[in-house]
């Protein structure tokens, strides 16, 4: 009798379990919806995430792939992966989310506004291959909607390679209206100079975002305004990752040192970034540079450079 009652509970507790599984994707099961065009890829090439799960309801597990020659990376026997495509895949699973998760299919995607890197340069994954396989746990947090639409959330993505932490990535994202009114148009001055892109951690001069103003400053000034990764073809604003970037160089720039001492990064939008013009200033603190990004004397962004020191 008692086996027959345990049997029978067993029973029905399986059948609940699958009521349950019926509910909510399975972990196990990647979303099937994932392709470079449901991501707003222009291309393939573009594509950094290959699959994405679900671990509960905020948690989820992503797989990467890093490719040797994105176009970010120095063209080398071994390549350290650029820390901004740990920021483009970022970017890429919080579409996919929002399309298949979050409940924003057919609506445009929310736009970073904050972007937070710590990175851990002495694990980093260099390449030597074609590309480099990444483990992504994310979470996501803060969620809020607005009529009925999703307006903001915060989305956390820790990276692993070859089951080793080397970085994590936090953006704030909003929908773009939220940004404000654009300040005003910042107007880039004469007698321009761009740094060589060794000076700035760069790969190739086409990735250089600064320029030399009269008097020593630093403006924005993108050597390739349409760059396939951190201007994506944008000609009103800069996106949150094209300033991430503009600190980093400046920083690298002010200080000397080169792109393998940098240990964090941040950035966050006050108001919309000019595409040219916008002036950098760093200022040295203990761990590393704070970033200060003005148009007339009104600030659009700040954040701060974190650097190892020898």
């Amino acid at each position: 009798m008692y086996g027959a009652t345990t049997e029978a509970a067993q029973t029905a507790d399986e059948r609940q379990e699958a009521r349950a599984d019926r509910r909510q994707p399975s972990p196990e099961q990647p979303d099937r919806s994932l392709t470079w065009r449901t991501l707003g890829l222009d291309a393939m090439a573009s594509m950094l995430v290959v699959s994405l799960r679900r671990l509960g309801r905020t948690g989820f597990t992503a797989q990467c792939q890093w490719p040797r020659f994105h176009p970010l990376n120095e063209r080398a026997i071994a390549v350290a992966h650029h820390p901004l495509i740990m920021v483009e895949s970022t970017r890429q699973i919080a579409v996919a989310l929002e399309r298949g998760h979050l409940s924003a299919e057919g609506l445009a995607p929310l736009e970073p506004v904050a972007v937070s890197l710590g990175l851990q340069p002495r694990v980093w994954p260099t390449e030597r291959g074609s590309a480099t396989d990444v483990a992504v746990r994310v979470s996501v947090s803060d969620h809020a909607t607005q009529a009925g639409e999703l307006a903001f959330y915060r989305i956390t993505a820790e990276y692993r390679h070859a089951g080793t932490p080397f970085g994590s990535c936090t953006m704030r994202m909003v929908r773009p209206a939220h940004l404000g009114a654009p300040c005003a148009l910042a107007v880039p001055p004469p007698a321009l100079l761009h740094p060589p892109a060794a000076a700035l951690g760069a790969a190739a001069d086409t990735d250089v975002m600064l320029a030399r103003a009269p008097q020593g400053r630093l403006a924005i000034v993108p050597r390739d305004p349409r760059h396939p990764v951190l201007t994506a073809g944008r000609t009103a604003r800069l996106p949150a990752p094209a300033v991430l970037e503009a600190a980093r160089q400046a920083a690298l720039l002010t200080s000397g040192m080169t792109a393998a001492a940098v240990a964090g990064l941040r950035v966050e939008l006050r108001a919309p970034v000019p595409p040219r013009g916008a002036l950098v200033e760093v200022t040295p603190e203990s761990e590393g540079f704070r970033v200060l990004v003005t148009v007339s004397d009104q600030v659009v962004a700040l954040g701060t450079v974190a650097l190892l020191r020898p």
